[in-house]
């Protein structure tokens, strides 16, 4: 029996080997290898890329109890930040302590109050090295959601801009890291102002214009791009990454609208096809994958060959998992609706649509995106520059953040300068976003938006130590860091900073622009903004005046109110009739009883605020243009005569053009700018070449050229521009104007540089480069000898002129300068001013004696005047009085440029709540000697 059995043992033994060999040789699978004949060698590898596919993107779950950080840089010796008044960015941006932060290993190790005979503090052993910030405000350092920094480098040189593809409508497979320069000279500066994070964006002329990348804006050690990435998702260095690595953010653009259809010669349809077709291969290739992976789980292996990877399609894929940040380039309603049916259609969240004009105006639209309801990242006053933007409103923060919205304020730099992202917010905070938004608006909420909320965006135990410490309250205008750390690594040897007055350092008191919000909203981004009519009759009295600036033959006067015996001021009245202070003092003295009593009198109670003259815009084609993009809104460009040929009709090369002849008024811009203070703007006609044409001075309130005062001055310059556009040559521009200022040129061309040859009228040049400056200061002295006259001569742009301020002011020449970025190589030697340069360029070229005005570039940013005086103002530390201050942006403008107009007849600003450009200040009126009349702007506001 026993022999039996092991013989029949041994011959189901010999049965199983048989039908083994006879599936091997005949395709018969017996159970034992039904799942595993066909299962490749790397079927572990498989198994793990399979898996992987379900996995959460994100950190992993010990990021915050890491000793040391993976930027971290050896050498960096730890710092104790002592007695710092710290905004955490937690509980929504409220969260304010007192106390000190320890910075070690490119971390923050603790926050709290750290007694320096502590354990954790002495444990250093003398190597910690100790900041005193004396109460200073310390934030996380700013994050930028959108900027082409290091795609878009400064200086521009051939070559070396990044940001744009040419080669299709869709392109998810490019990356921004592969055209990141190092070299950006913008890095330092974007540092000097508190940005330590910036998402690179691939630009907006590709519906997809590919993949984006997050950065921390310090030099390296390595200097490599590679090495400046936060976080990279590991497929720079892979096509198909390591399945077992944890999976990080990825992030992406896509654009939609005017700019991709334009670029591709496209319309919306084609663009929205576009990207629907594109989903629909990604999803395609998806849905390959899942069905690999499906059987691949299910351990059946027979037939399946290799993994299909799609790496043309393989980010886009990566979006459908929810593994992709997506920002989308999108500014009105109907695009802003193909792109949510688009997240919803192929199923996956938009983490943040940015430019986006009018999405306060449709707020239940974004909220219906697939997924979580995206974010909008804003400008905080730029708009109108396209028709796109042409409802773009300074209350969109505060609307949208009413809805639930998140808010992210952002540069699309070199667009705006990213130094001046912080700049963005504080509008947003005047114009009515909470502060604890406004500040989080680019640090916290920006930070979560990319997905870097676990390591960057709040001053908490284990996150990065990018920290900015500033020399006043963030939101304060003028906000300036005293030092910044990146990963724990100070990035000024020395910073240039002056202590600031008390009340710099509380959080600042700004106007209710409730009604003028509600009102936006009410005619969809489109409110009336032309001033009710005032009846002559009117006498306006002003209660509650601080001061009172008035212009005289000499530059301007102020005037504080009713000064009391001890040497204490207390606000006073001002009285207008027809347009004219008739009286400014005590209110007994002004008879303030007795016009109570009368019912033809306006009062209004300026509570603590002043009245100064009306600012002047110089710089900007506003009054020749209403939207920029849009050809039929605009005057157009004038021909040059060194490039072009000039018809007969206009009398030849001689002929010159009057930019008078093509002013628009009424537009928005203008319209904007004379609500916020700016009554009046000079102009030139637009030129892309070396001649500019006959300038001209108008009212920005003006409704058409026939209202009373519309044209201040029909002819007040002659404008030339002399620059490195590369043809004509600079030394043959120089040669055109040396024969212009000879008299060898007739025509209206020759009169009008006889007027200047005569010193008649001024000769205003643009010109940015030290070395064109100084050549014209000896051109301009050569003709002096000839004529044996002054000319008149002022440099517009100016970028360079601090290099020879000296020569500049003993040549007697006046300077507008353009608030600089060096975008061109004869910009790049800019006088940044603090935390960089003790001085800034406005400093410096007032202090050697230069006549200065400040002009702008953008028509939108002409509103905006107000708050660059102050600034300017505020930069020097006291060292540029109140009417330096706004003869900056008034008196000398118009004195520069051409402009004689008998002082009585300025226009006069009242604010309420404070100075013109104060961030308490609002522009309540404006008194107009020319027409008589007060323009109270409440009313109907």
């Amino acid at each position: 029996m026993l022999k039996l059995g092991l013989l029949g043992g041994l011959s189901v033994i010999a049965l199983f080997f048989f039908y083994s060999q006879l599936g091997d040789n005949f395709g018969v699978i017996p159970f034992h290898h039904r799942h595993h004949k066909h299962k490749p060698k790397n079927a572990r590898e498989i198994v793990a890329h399979c898996k992987q596919l379900q996995t959460r993107v994100g950190p992993t779950d010990d990021i915050l109890r890491r000793s040391v950080s993976d930027r971290f840089e050896e050498g960096t010796k730890p710092v104790l930040i002592k007695r710092a008044k710290i905004w955490t960015g937690r509980k929504n941006g409220t969260e304010i302590i007192d106390g000190d932060i320890l910075l070690d290993k490119g971390l923050i190790k603790s926050v709290g109050h750290l007694d320096v005979a502590s354990d954790l503090v002495s444990s250093y052993r003398g190597r910690l090295q100790v900041v005193d910030a004396k109460g200073a405000w310390i934030t996380p350092g700013i994050v930028d959601i959108h900027s082409h920094i290091g795609n878009a480098p400064s200086p521009i040189l051939s070559g070396a801009d990044d940001v744009d593809s040419t080669k299709g409508t869709i392109e998810p497979w490019l990356r921004s890291l592969d055209g990141l320069n190092t070299h950006d000279e913008s890095y330092p500066l974007s540092i000097s102002g508190g940005v330590t994070t910036a998402l690179v964006l691939p630009g907006s002329e590709n519906a997809i214009g590919g993949q984006a990348y997050v950065i921390k804006l310090r030099e390296t050690s390595e200097r490599s791009p590679s090495s400046m990435l936060l976080e990279p998702p590991y497929h720079i260095n892979s096509s198909f990454p390591n399945p077992n690595l944890p999976r990080r953010w990825r992030h992406m653009k896509h654009a939609c609208g005017e700019t991709p259809s334009a670029a591709h010669s496209a319309t919306r349809m084609d663009t929205t096809w576009a990207f629907r077709e594109a989903y629909n291969q990604a999803k395609k290739a998806k849905d390959d994958q899942d069905s690999f992976c499906s059987q691949v789980l299910a351990d059946n292996w027979k037939g399946l060959g290799d993994f299909p990877e799609a790496l043309q399609w393989e980010a886009l894929v990566d979006v459908l998992r929810g593994r992709v940040k997506v920002n989308v380039h999108c500014y009105e309603s109907v695009d802003l609706d193909a792109l949510v049916r688009l997240s919803n259609e192929f199923k996956f969240p938009i983490a943040a649509f940015h430019h986006a004009s009018e999405a306060y105006l449709v707020p239940d639209l974004v909220k219906s995106s697939y997924g979580k309801t995206p974010a909008v990242a804003l400008f905080a006053t730029g708009g109108r520059y396209k028709r796109e933007a042409y409802r773009a409103s300074e209350f969109a923060p505060r609307i949208l953040a009413q809805h639930g919205i998140t808010v992210l304020m952002k540069s699309d730099h070199p667009l705006l300068d990213s130094r001046h992202l912080l700049y963005e917010a504080q509008q947003a905070f005047y114009y009515g976003l909470p502060y604890n938004l406004a500040l989080a608006s680019v640090i916290t909420n920006s930070a979560e938006v990319m997905g870097m909320g676990h390591r960057i965006g709040y001053v908490k135990e284990g996150y990065d130590a990018d920290l900015v410490i500033w020399d006043s309250h963030p939101l304060a205008l003028g906000a300036t860091p005293k030092q910044v750390f990146i990963d724990g690594i100070p990035q000024f040897g020395h910073a240039f900073v002056t202590e600031k007055p008390d009340n710099f350092q509380k959080l600042p008191r700004v106007p209710n622009f409730g009604k003028e919000a509600d009102r936006t909203v009410q005619y969809e981004g489109l409110p009336p903004l032309e001033p009710p009519k005032t009846p002559l009759e009117k006498v306006t009295v002003f209660l509650n005046v601080k001061s009172v600036v008035q212009p005289n033959k000499e530059g301007l006067a102020s005037k504080e109110l009713h000064t009391s015996p001890d040497g204490t001021t207390s606000p006073g009245i001002v009285i207008i009739e027809r347009g004219k202070v008739v009286c400014a003092g005590d209110p007994a003295v002004c008879g303030l009883d007795g016009l109570r009593q009368r019912t033809n009198v306006d009062v209004v109670d300026l509570e603590g605020g002043s009245i100064v003259p009306g600012l002047t815009t110089y710089g900007s084609p506003v009054g020749l243009e209403e939207i920029n993009q849009e050809p039929s809104t605009n005057d157009g460009t004038i021909l040059d005569p060194l490039t072009d040929s000039i018809p007969a009709l206009l009398g030849g090369d001689t002929a010159i053009i009057r930019a008078s002849d093509g002013l628009e008024f009424g537009s928005r811009d203008a319209l904007l700018a004379y609500r916020f203070g700016v009554t009046s703007a000079i102009t030139a006609p637009k030129s892309p070449g070396f001649l500019g044409g006959l300038g001209v001075h108008f009212s920005t309130r003006a409704s058409h050229r026939l209202d009373e005062g519309a044209v201040i001055q029909d002819i007040t310059a002659v404008h030339v521009a002399v620059r490195h556009f590369g043809k004509p040559s600079v030394s043959t521009q120089i040669a055109a104007l040396r024969r212009l200022l000879q008299g060898k040129v007739e025509g209206a061309m020759g009169h009008y540089f006889g007027k200047v040859r005569s010193g008649e009228i001024p000769l205003v040049v643009e010109a940015h480069s030290a070395d064109i400056i100084a050549t014209l200061i000896i051109l301009k002295k050569e003709i002096e000898v000839d004529t044996r006259r002054a000319i008149k001569l002022t440099i517009t742009g100016a970028s360079e002129a601090h290099l020879i301020a000296t020569e500049i002011a003993e040549a007697g020449v006046g300077v507008i300068l353009t608030p600089p970025i060096p975008m061109l190589w004869e910009d790049r030697r800019i006088l940044p001013g603090p935390p960089l340069t003790n001085q800034s360029a406005i400093e410096a070229l007032l202090s050697h004696g230069v006549v200065l005005g400040i002009g702008c570039q953008q028509i939108w940013q002409a509103r905006n005047l107000a708050f660059n005086v102050a600034w300017a103002a505020i930069e020097a530390g006291g060292r540029i009085s109140k009417e330096q201050a706004i003869a900056l942006g008034s008196w000398n403008v118009e004195r520069l440029l051409g402009v004689e107009r008998d002082p009585d007849f300025l226009e006069l600003v009242a604010t309420r709540g404070g100075d013109l450009g104060d961030f308490g200040a609002k522009v309540v009126a404006v008194v107009s000697p020319t027409r008589q009349e007060v323009d109270l702007l409440e009313e109907g506001a």
